[in-house]
């Protein structure tokens, strides 16, 4: 192997990863809010106070949602994809105080959006989307998950949430 190897497997790396962020959440969170929920319609002039919340969903949906995805890549080499996953479980980052950071990015940004445009359709269709979201992580990604980590990813889930973050405590037992 030369040394450009791990540089060319990290790139390939970093495109599969933009590819999926562009197909999944870019799908989701982006181009169905705006084609089909007024997103596209908005137009943000100076300051509204009133878009302030809607913004601050949307710019920390996206910040996290980019974590998590670098992630994926830095310690479990694989893509948010189904089809092309992580190798190795990931429980660094979010991911120590929460399962499904990704999608809990996704559920921020499209909430920022509902907040943004005051869209009902947009809320109806957000919850479906989460319900879809929890019904997809329930029978495919956890089933998938404990047969391919076995006890590791058993152990995972005793300790931290599916949707709802868990911290460490911070005291110590004595």
């Amino acid at each position: 192997m030369s040394a450009a190897s791990p540089f060319w497997s990290s790139a390939w790396l970093a495109v599969r990863s933009l590819l999926w962020t562009i197909l999944l959440p870019g799908f989701f969170a982006g181009y169905v809010p705006w084609r089909f929920f007024g997103l596209g319609q908005i137009r943000l002039e100076g300051l509204n106070p009133t878009s302030l919340p809607g913004l601050i969903c949307i710019g920390l949906g996206v910040v996290l949602l980019a974590a998590c995805i670098v992630e994926f890549a830095r310690s479990g080499r694989g893509t948010l994809s189904p089809m092309d996953p992580p190798r190795h479980l990931v429980i660094r980052g979010l991911y120590k105080y929460v399962r499904n950071p990704m999608y809990l990015s996704v559920t921020t940004i499209v909430l920022g959006e509902v907040l943004l445009t005051h869209s009902r359709a947009l809320a109806l269709y957000w919850a479906i989307w989460f319900v879809g979201v929890n019904l997809f992580v329930m029978g495919y990604e956890e089933p998938t998950l404990r047969r391919r980590f076995g006890r590791s990813y058993d152990e995972y889930t005793e300790h931290v949430g599916r949707w709802v973050p868990r911290f460490p405590s911070g005291a110590t037992r004595g």
